[in-house]
């Protein structure tokens, strides 16, 4: 006979077998991991059938007393399995997951020595079975098995943001609903496979979510690395390169963008006297206090060595204001292996050079730069380091 529960079991098979259609069309789930939702799905399947088997052959006297023995041995070891498969395709490897494979061994190994001398069921002349004298023996080590999958649960959220751990919890709370439901009430309320299928289903789908989460930000961390300098943080020559392009290709620049040349004052005599740590914390200072007057104005790159250009909407007022600040920011800076910071810079507004391109506006920085460089330089008396940028920009 065609019954409800026949009904929910096929449709709880077909459920799997989609769930392995989409792993196995889903290209980002690893070759191991969908080894592992194929098992988790089939030993769900096969127990769900043990299960709807026992309750089929229970009463028909056409079928022999072994087999019926057999299906619900079968039912009493893959029921626990399911569980532990569901835990496996978490990819969890700890004390607990060893304790659950265990349990699930001496399991195993106790319904199949119960199966010959009826410590699980009994059987009678009509082929009717009920619980044997040992059935208290499963269901400890059924609700082992539970616990254990609870606690991993637990474990397996902890590595999840809140909002994906609530979801997992949820799932988790929809699958034990549904086993308690039969346990407790038994009967027609056949609720246990169907609950572990929809929670296999919902894994899946927190598994991609999860899996898309991870593949973004793997790849901010990427676009991260690949645009910011590893010793200041700011944007790198890459990202500066980039920058430039994008306002050739949009054509003309806004009308208020500025460029800001910067270059450290002494950082070779601070290299060959004090050593390259003692010139990278120079150079992190400076870019620290370049960050700190520019970054809520514009961006700021280290183009070179000691070289750092800021392209930021501003106008001339606001430029001079900026240097102002830069340089009381430098006056105040103090390191540790050297105390003192010195920077020359120079800026480039576009709407004193129309119809200039992004690179040449960096040039008329860069002469703003040099020439402040040069009186720097002067002032100290070191004839060989005055320089003044010729107009030679071709």
């Amino acid at each position: 006979m065609f019954s409800y529960y026949t009904a929910i079991t096929l449709l709880s098979i077909a459920a799997l077998l989609v769930l392995c259609v989409l792993v196995h069309e889903n290209g980002r789930i690893q070759k191991n991991q969908r080894s592992l939702f194929y098992l988790t799905y089939l030993f769900i399947g096969l127990a769900a059938i043990a299960e709807w088997s026992g309750i089929q052959m229970n009463g028909n006297d056409d079928i022999p007393h072994w087999v019926l023995m057999l299906v619900k041995c079968a039912d009493y070891i893959l029921t626990p399995m399911a569980g532990g498969a569901i835990i496996r395709q978490m990819g969890i490897r700890n004390v607990g997951f060893k304790i659950l494979n265990i349990t699930l061994v001496i399991n195993t190994a106790f319904q199949v020595v119960a199966a010959f001398f009826g410590w699980m069921i009994t059987i009678d002349a009509h082929n009717n079975y009920a619980h044997g004298p040992l059935y208290f023996v499963y269901i400890i080590e059924y609700l082992c098995v539970i616990a254990i999958v609870i606690v991993e649960f637990l474990i397996y959220g902890k590595g999840f943001v809140r909002q994906n751990r609530y979801s997992l919890y949820s799932i988790m709370t929809l699958v034990l609903a549904g086993i308690l439901l039969q346990e407790i009430f038994g009967g027609e309320f056949r609720t246990a496979y169907i609950s572990l299928t929809l929670g296999a289903a919902l894994l899946f789908i927190h598994y991609v979510e999860y899996a898309q989460l991870d593949a973004e930000d793997r790849i901010n961390e990427q676009e991260r690395m690949l645009n910011y300098d590893a010793l200041t943080g700011l944007l790198n020559r890459y990202a500066y390169s980039k920058a430039l392009n994008k306002f050739d290709a949009d054509g003309e620049l806004p009308n208020n963008l500025a460029a800001v040349s910067i270059d450290i004052n002494g950082l070779k005599m601070v290299n060959d006297s004090l050593g390259h740590t003692a010139g990278d914390e120079l150079i992190c200072g400076a870019a620290k206090c370049i960050k700190e007057v520019y970054g809520e104005v514009g961006r700021c790159y280290r183009t070179g060595g000691d070289e750092f250009i800021v392209l930021a909407n501003i106008d001339r007022e606001k430029a001079d204001a900026l240097l102002n600040q830069l340089s009381d920011k430098t006056n105040l800076w103090d390191g540790t292996l050297i105390h003192n910071l010195s920077l020359s810079a120079g800026y480039a507004l576009v709407s004193e050079y129309s119809g200039v391109s992004a690179e040449k506006l960096v040039y008329f920085a860069d002469r703003g730069m040099y020439e402040e460089k040069s009186r720097y330089y002067n002032n100290l008396g070191d004839k060989r380091r005055a320089y003044v940028a010729e107009d030679n920009y071709s």
